[in-house]
């Protein structure tokens, strides 16, 4: 296979770099399937118009705010990330937690682009909790109790399960409609494939997934260790 490029690492064998260009035309093309997946989001039409300004509870400071307000000032796109932990819950899901201990630290760069919020069904004092613990400092948590925000968009069954979903919304002068959510999590996998919808911006997989060892096929991040 002809190479990509013409540099190479110490030591390595013919077989290795043979092998290696192929993987590098692998990533290549993943790279640009990756984009052009991209694209098409972008250019999805309107979806549906919010139901209604919904009432949020903050974390930080347990004021009333609304999804109106959530847009920064000169932006008109927000990412809502529903964190699995309802009022039943004596702990929020790990999962979710190890995904956003990452995307703390990537907030204040998210922020000078879109709105970034975080959503849960848990009281806002208990979201507070949360968030002393694990030492977020940039995160907008915000609890839902109250309103249908969850359910509306796919992050509440009708039994009151809690799910993760992502949804984004954009807000136009004829209102605030929603762009995109994370529905791959309710999509047909294939057995034993776990539900990924969201690894995009959960970098402990993709560090992963480039070793050896790769993902292991029964761990799960655990909220301490």
């Amino acid at each position: 296979m002809e190479a990509l490029h013409n540099r190479s690492f110490p030591g390595e064998s013919d077989a290795y770099r043979s092998a290696r260009n192929a993987l590098l035309a692998a990533e290549a093309a993943l790279r640009e399937q990756t984009e052009a997946v991209a694209a098409l989001r972008r250019t999805l039409p309107p979806g549906g118009d919010v139901p209604g300004d919904y009432t949020f509870t903050g974390a930080s400071d347990d004021r009333p705010t609304r999804l109106s307000e959530l847009f920064q000032p000169g932006q008109d796109t927000l990412v809502i990330y529903s964190y699995m932990y309802g009022p039943a819950a004596s702990a929020p899901c790990p999962l979710c937690s190890c995904m956003l201990d990452s995307l703390d630290g990537a907030a204040p760069h998210i922020a000078q682009h879109v709105g970034l919020a975080v959503v849960a069904k848990a009281p806002a004092t208990r979201l507070a909790d949360v968030a002393r613990q694990r030492g977020w400092r940039h995160l907008r948590l915000l609890s839902s109790a109250g309103n249908t925000y969850n359910t509306d968009y796919l992050a509440e069954d009708a039994e009151g399960n809690q799910w993760p979903m992502c949804n984004v919304f954009r807000k136009t002068p004829a209102g605030i409609h929603h762009t995109w959510g994370s529905e791959l999590f309710y999509a047909a996998r294939a057995p034993g494939q776990h539900t990924r919808h969201v690894d995009s911006i959960w970098p402990l997989w993709n560090v992963l997934d480039l070793t050896p060892t790769g993902r292991h096929p029964t761990w799960l991040p655990k909220l301490a260790y």
